[in-house]
């Protein structure tokens, strides 16, 4: 049985995965499925730089606007989400385009990956819940470098849930949840698919995140996160822990200026994006793109998309 087709757009944050994801859509006849961790949320638009309605170009979007901020999602949802709309897809006649920059959430459905028999332990869970609260991020983290110093590198110190459980599947399986990964990275993929990286020079990409984070502050970020904290959120809730959000918490809280917060968020998000790359890189079937500011640059770059998608995908169908 052939498998069936899936293309992935992948890249750090800023580098323009979004555009160019609508127009090749709209040239294969193909529907976006979001691997976006935080795009998700309903009500967090501007922190998360989602597409607007204007901006999909009537492209279909699915795992987006999905939940109420207050509602938990992990990787374990979001695969199996992913996967269902993907088959739908498929069963329209359309081509599936995974497109986001969240690695960990595109190996899951690549690779097929199976949780259900992953290890979890409750009693250790909530043991290490409680070593958080009492010895703080930066303590947990270093923990974790000492266990793991490759999934260290790639998870932030603040990002409770990831450092959390790679401890926790550590101390359960004896295995480092990097060695893991990799493992995961051998299966034969369930999909005939492609795997684009967008990339840029560093610090062409470092000057588009700085514009962008100006521009989200523009357009109402500190509104959108008082709407959200007038709701009910709250700095501790994982929706919040979006790097855009618990920076404007930590103004709105007054524990630092807006000035403060803004360059913290520009920060962050450099740190992350450099966090992205080292993923990627790790991927052995990507295809990197490089992208620039040239005039006409996005028409190469799908030029040579669509050569590289009709040859993997309809002139074997046709074979």
């Amino acid at each position: 049985m052939r498998k069936q087709p899936l293309i992935i757009l992948a890249g750090p944050t800023a580098v323009g995965k979004t555009a160019l994801s609508v127009e090749l859509a709209r040239r294969i006849g193909g529907e976006i499925v979001s691997a976006d961790s935080m795009q998700v949320y309903r009500g967090m638009d501007i922190g998360t730089a989602k597409i607007t309605e204007e901006e999909r170009c009537g492209v279909p979007h699915h795992l987006i606007d999905i939940l109420d901020p207050k509602e938990a999602f992990n990787v374990c949802a979001f695969s199996r989400l992913a996967k269902e709309a993907i088959r739908k897809i498929h069963e329209a006649g359309n081509i599936p385009i995974l497109t986001g920059g969240t690695g960990f959430y595109i190996q899951s459905v690549l690779y097929h990956v199976e949780f259900q028999s992953e290890a979890s332990n409750a009693a250790l869970r909530e043991q290490l819940e409680k070593e958080w609260e009492q010895l703080g991020a930066f303590a947990m983290h270093e923990k974790l470098s000492a266990i793991d110093p490759e999934s260290a590198v790639l998870i932030h110190p603040r990002n409770r849930k990831r450092v959390l459980r790679a401890i926790e599947f550590y101390e359960t399986t004896g295995q480092r949840i990097s060695e893991h990964n990799r493992e995961q990275r051998r299966r034969e993929s369930p999909y005939r698919f492609l795997y684009y990286v967008l990339t840029m020079d560093r610090e062409a990409l470092y000057r588009r995140i700085e514009l962008r984070v100006d521009r989200m502050v523009r357009e109402g970020l500190i509104e959108e996160v008082k709407a959200l904290r007038d709701r009910g959120l709250c700095a501790g809730d994982i929706s919040m822990q979006g790097i855009g959000y618990r920076q404007v918490f930590d103004y709105l809280d007054g524990a630092a200026t807006l000035e403060e917060a803004v360059e913290r968020i520009k920060l962050e998000t450099r740190h992350f994006a450099k966090r992205q790359l080292t993923w990627f890189k790790r991927e052995p079937d990507a295809k990197w793109i490089y992208v620039d500011s040239h005039p006409g640059e996005r028409g190469r770059i799908l030029s040579r998309m669509l050569s590289e998608i009709r040859t993997q995908f309809f002139m074997m169908d046709e074979e």
